[in-house]
């Protein structure tokens, strides 16, 4: 599945559409901890998260996430929005859990 085809299930409100929509996603990917997320996070994947701020796209930026989706009703502001544009980052929001949007990816992904 790719991010394209991710904005097309309508499961999680678009936010921002980066700049490679055709970009293969890999597997979710759950962390609220940057650090761990720096760290563990792999390529490709759909990063969902309740850390609505820039460093979580400097984080992903750096880990080279598919897109990040942030769960639980957090809310991206005017900064992060700004900058997920300037850096071509997609970003998705939804009010479901960190585990049901994850589950939810997972889910497309299966053959």
């Amino acid at each position: 599945m790719t991010v394209n085809d991710l904005i097309h299930t309508n499961l999680f409100e678009l936010v921002n559409a980066g700049d490679d929509l055709d970009r293969e996603i890999t597997c979710p990917f759950c962390c609220d901890l940057l650090s761990i997320a720096m760290g563990k996070a792999p390529a490709g994947c759909a990063w969902v998260t309740v850390m609505a701020n820039m460093n979580t796209l400097a984080v992903a930026s750096l880990t080279d996430a598919a897109c990040v989706i942030l769960a639980e009703d957090a809310k991206a502001d005017e900064i992060m929005i700004s900058k997920a544009s300037m850096q071509g980052i997609t970003v998705f929001c939804t009010d479901m859990t960190i585990f049901d949007a994850a589950l939810s990816i997972h889910n497309k992904l299966q053959p």
